[in-house]
């Protein structure tokens, strides 16, 4: 039983340094490295399947002899790596200029996965040394995985995420302590005051290794609550955070965590925005601090007084206009972020705001300026809603004048596509219908991206709200208005069509602040391109091209980049890369200072082909190795290790794609990630205590079933419920997810039981090849989300689960 417990705790651990580690990287490189980190960290799984096929005679020892060093040497392979990354630090943008870069990059692989080979390595053997007993210590094993999910979003928020770190290694420490079986007892500490005796002596030598042990793990401890400096996230020197940190007056101001950011507050002169401002703006911005969230993406607090009602600065914002079109508006703005957005509102004449922000810590950071901004989030006439701006959408009931969408990401390169691979579910056409639908009669909803040459992101976000108020029963060539300003472009949405005086009131706004006319209903061409004048007029085409497309398809097929507009079942917004640029993204790679040297969406490219390498020796190593000792196997070894990588590939192809569509369902990636690996892994575990009970082939059609199913039922469950409150979503996300858990926990315990039957020999080599396609798995099935959409993806892995179903047969006639 204390092997069990033993293995829960190690569990725990593998899953909560798995899951801070996405953390860690999102704030110290981007979101694409930590994706890569991870996945590639999983090898480690596979290596150690690998490991004891190899060294068969593992197997034959006793495994309470291995399993305490394993433990230590996760925890001491956790704190190490994590350190490496940070002492000898990778740098994505020099990587096609510095071969050096490649290689630190591959060292990272290697010391990350370190950890998980030695938690791989326990696991592994458990399994090979006592297979009867494989559906108890899998489920421990999937049990204290769903443990270490719910610790790695609580945890943050009490010691942060370097903290984090420090806490796993103490909970691998403690499963060391614990396989060694003999808890310290009572009689065991009065054996120290009777040590005067040989056999005292002899008990003391043996019990002062595991106090030395207890009290390594009490110093992790307190090393976690109060983390040294030097084991301090270090920051990409390419963030938003650190570029303000480097002004010669920069003070850091305030730093928090929770369970899913980071959030900074920096103090400094030279911190100035006024976002969307046109070029003949005389007037300068308030003092301002700047806020990141990850340490990137710095948004303003702005020295306002308290009540203001007027400030001559945002006379010149492109988001002044709405406020000229709908005085005294009702306004509700979805993610303000340091509240610039609400301070415009109010100081054009807005009756009321709310602001809907889903992260408290953000809040929290512009509350403690207090009157030096204006109490800005304590203003009576400022509501503030914690929550997700869909959730928050679909929920409220009130209608209101002007809808705002924040624009809370910084300028971008967009051609090499390195960013990708980021949900966001504010920019779907299914949330721009969620925004429209709390429009009171001629409302507006109002939206601003930045510009590129040639034209992307704001084309697609046009593009979104055509598709919309098409949906919603609008006509978008009577319904939408675009100008820009040298830096962004604005785009409002109305319900119903523009009246001619208010086109009128448009012109009259824009021409005195040198903003350009993109599109208005019936704009002449001589009216564009006038003031921050481009050599062609390539956004007023490209929105006059998609309004009189007959077909739309085909002009998004033409298009030079993708901008077709994202729906909730593929919601990259950032992801513009078609095939077609291909040849200009490789030229310019190592000439354009950019992640991973301007071949972003090449990368994730590159790291599928490795895995799949990687994989490739993992499993064909240890067959080539055994395959002249084992010629007699009664049953085809192929057919049965694919089996076990059909698992791999079915269940992340199942997880992945769960995991982030319920980001729309919970608000949140980490809430989303904690929630479904939780209630996946959980309900895995129970289902592999019941798969000595349940006969596999049913398991195994059934299971391909339901999941088609979910990707038919999902969006119908999302759109009935979204509204509810967090807590019962969490709940529903539980509920929901049971079944699937359940039955996707048993087939592999149950194979492991039919492999002991016919080809025990395999036991190992099956772990390493499901862990090794499950790196492969997690890689490919972001890569098809991209493509094709999450739904896609879930009907790939019905299919392995399938074709799993096809080869259970080999073992035996898959009947108990």
């Amino acid at each position: 039983m204390l092997t069990y417990a033993g293995l829960f705790l190690l569990s725990a651990a593998t899953l909560a340094f798995e899951v801070t580690l996405t953390r860690i990287f999102s704030v110290a490189q981007f979101y694409h490295f930590a994706f890569m980190v991870v996945s590639l960290a999983l090898l480690g799984f596979g290596a150690s399947g690998t490991f004891l096929s190899l060294f068969p005679q593992l197997k034959e020892r006793d495994p309470a002899r291995m399993l305490p060093l394993l433990g230590w040497g996760f925890a001491l392979g956790a704190i190490g790596s994590y350190a490496l990354t940070l002492y000898l630090p990778f740098d994505s943008f020099r990587i096609a200029l510095d071969w050096r870069q490649g290689a630190v990059l591959a060292l990272h692989y290697v010391a990350l996965a370190a950890p998980f080979f030695c938690s791989g390595l326990a696991m592994g053997l458990s399994l090979a040394a006592h297979p009867e007993k494989a559906s108890r210590t899998y489920a421990a094993n999937l049990i204290g995985s769903a443990a270490g999910c719910l610790l790695a979003v609580i945890a943050p928020t009490l010691m942060g995420g370097e903290g984090t770190v420090l806490l796993a290694a103490a909970l691998a420490g403690l499963a060391a302590l614990t396989f060694q079986h003999r808890p310290i007892s009572n009689r065991s500490i009065e054996t120290l005051a009777s040590s005067v005796e040989p056999h005292s002596r002899k008990n003391l030598q043996s019990l002062l290794p595991r106090l030395a042990q207890l009290a390594l793990v009490a110093l992790l401890i307190l090393a976690a609550v109060n983390t040294p400096r030097w084991l301090h996230i270090r920051l990409s020197p390419y963030k938003g955070l650190s570029y303000a940190l480097l002004l010669p007056d920069a003070e850091l101001v305030s730093r928090r965590w929770n369970g899913f950011s980071r959030v900074d507050v920096v103090r400094s002169a030279s911190i100035r925005s006024l976002p969307g401002r046109g070029f003949l703006c005389p007037d300068l911005p308030p003092p301002q601090l700047g806020l990141t969230v990850d340490g990137d993406d710095l948004s303003p607090i702005s020295h306002v007084e308290p009540g203001i009602a007027d400030a001559a600065f945002t006379d010149c914002l492109l988001l002044a206009l709405p406020y000229r079109l709908r005085p005294d508006a009702r306004t509700l703005v979805l993610e303000p972020r340091g509240g610039f957005d609400v301070l415009v509102a109010l100081a054009e004449g807005a009756r009321h705001v709310t602001a809907v922000e889903a992260n408290p810590l953000i809040v929290a950071a512009v509350r403690d300026q207090e009157e030096w901004a204006g109490n800005l989030y304590n203003d009576p006439r400022v509501t503030v809603a914690l929550e997700e701006g869909r959730s928050y959408a679909r929920r409220s009931q009130e209608k209101v004048d002007v809808v705002v969408l924040s624009l809370t990401s910084p300028q971008r390169a967009v051609t090499s596509g390195a960013y990708s691979l980021a949900e966001d579910y504010r920019y779907t056409v299914n949330g721009f219908d969620d925004y429209l639908a709390r429009l009171d009669e001629d409302g507006l909803l109002v939206v601003t991206r930045w510009l590129q040459v040639p034209p992307s992101e704001s084309v697609r976000a046009f593009a979104l709200a055509v598709e919309a108020v098409e949906q919603t029963g609008g006509d978008p060539a009577t319904d939408i208005v675009a100008l820009r300003s040298y830096q962004q472009m604005l785009v409002l949405a109305r319900k119903g069509p523009f009246t001619p005086a208010e086109l009128e009131a448009i012109r009259a706004f824009a021409a005195p602040r040198a903003f350009d006319l993109v599109y208005l209903p019936g704009i002449r061409p001589d009216e564009v391109n006038r003031h921050n004048v481009m050599q062609e007029p390539d956004y007023y085409r490209a929105c006059i091209g998609l309004l009189e497309a007959e077909d739309r398809k085909a002009w998004y097929r033409e298009y030079p980049f993708d901008v077709e507009p994202p729906a909730d079942d593929r919601p990259f917004f950032d992801h513009f890369f078609k095939w077609g640029q291909a040849p200009e993204v490789l030229a310019m790679a190592g000439h354009t200072w950019q992640p991973f040297g301007g071949a972003g969406y090449f990368v994730p490219l590159a790291l599928l082909a490795l895995a799949v390498f990687a994989a490739g020796v993992l499993i064909l190593l240890p067959l080539a190795a055994r395959r002249r000792r084992e010629t007699g196997r009664r049953k085809p070894a192929g057919i049965m290790l694919g089996y076990f990588a059909f698992l791999g590939l079915g269940y992340l192809c199942v997880e992945i794609p769960l995991l982030q569509r319920f980001i729309l369902f919970l608000g949140h990636p980490a809430y989303a990630m904690a929630a479904v690996l939780f209630a996946l892994l959980l309900f895995s575990g129970l289902g592999s205590l019941l798969s000595r009970r349940v006969r596999l082939g049913p398991a195994l059609i059934l299971l391909p079933i339901l999941i088609a199913g979910y990707a038919l039922g999902l969006p119908v469950l999302f759109e009935a419920t979204l509204a509810a409150p967090l807590a019962a979503r969490l709940l529903i996300t539980v509920i929901a997810l049971a079944p699937p858990g359940l039955l996707m926990g048993m087939p592999f315990p149950a194979g492991l039981a039919l492999l002991e039957q016919n080809a025990p020999t395999l036991i190992a080599q099956a772990w390493g090849i499901n862990g090794a396609v499950s790196v492969v798995a997690s890689i490919l099935a972001a890569l098809l989300a991209l493509s094709s959409g999450f739904s896609a993806v879930l009907v790939v892995g019905a299919a392995c689960y399938v074709a799993a179903w096809g080869a259970s047969p080999i073992f035996t006639d898959a009947r108990r």
